[in-house]
């Protein structure tokens, strides 16, 4: 399959990058999928009846000299496409903000909307794939189609990134290339993912310490922390771990 391109190298910095993932169109599958849901409300629950859907790929949020990346998956059907903004509106955002509110890392416990307050705190969240995809699964051909995005947000965040946390095996996979073809230097041997996994990787930059740390960590999802895979205390630990890692 030919990929189609994506003109995110043309972004000069994450604000106009944000702006150029929103008009994306690139995944027709992706594109039928998340319109259908803000028009239909597939499975929609009673408290969003009344809502307008954003319905549109979900772009990267977060300040541009941010020290931590949080690499997440892919929005909620319900959540990031329904808000507009990523992690924002579901039960996975309701842990993951919580989290990182104890850690410092946001400003509010919550993440609701997108004019609810919330910031974040030297700490840009990006993802995989920014289009919800059905079942929470996007193809490969569209985890790639995506990765030019991925890239060009690496590129930008390259001066000031120490610590890059992984959420879960799905990101941690497509991560590596895009940290390649963003000009970082990776281990020939990289290990496999796993919740507190680090691995060390060097900055494409001309000045001071060049070293990141990849750190995994299980996904904040229903099937995570309903089971109890997922604590509160072991995202506390992880996100403790990643301000040691960025020098905080």
């Amino acid at each position: 399959m030919t990929l189609p391109d994506v003109p995110a190298h043309l972004a000069p910095d994450t604000d106009t990058l944000d702006r150029m993932i929103v008009d994306c169109r690139a995944c027709p599958r992706l594109v039928a999928w998340r319109e259908d849901v803000a028009e239909r409300r597939i499975a929609v629950r009673a408290a969003y009846a009344g809502e307008t859907y954003w319905g549109r790929p979900v772009p990267s949020w977060g300040p541009p000299d941010a020290r931590i990346l949080l690499v997440g998956l892919a929005p909620a059907a319900h959540g990031g496409n329904r808000t507009g903004r990523i992690f924002t509106g579901d039960r996975s955002g309701d842990w993951l903000f919580a989290a990182l509110h104890r850690a410092g890392l946001a400003a509010l416990a919550t993440s609701a909307s997108v004019d609810d307050g919330q910031q974040l705190l030297d700490t840009r969240v990006v993802a995989a794939v920014h289009c919800a995809p059905p079942d929470n699964k996007p193809t490969t051909d569209e985890r790639n189609t995506c990765r030019a995005w991925l890239i060009r947000d690496l590129e930008l965040l390259a001066p000031t990134a120490r610590c890059l946390v992984v959420l879960g095996g799905f990101a941690w996979t497509a991560l590596w290339p895009a940290l390649i073809a963003a000009g970082y230097e990776v281990p020939a041997r990289r290990p496999a993912f796993g919740h507190g996994v680090t691995a060390t990787v060097n900055r494409p930059v001309d000045r001071g310490d060049q070293r990141a740390t990849l750190l995994g960590c299980y996904h904040p999802s229903q099937q995570n922390t309903f089971t109890g895979r997922l604590t509160a205390s072991m995202l506390d630990d992880i996100f403790e771990r990643a301000r040691e890692l960025a020098g905080q």
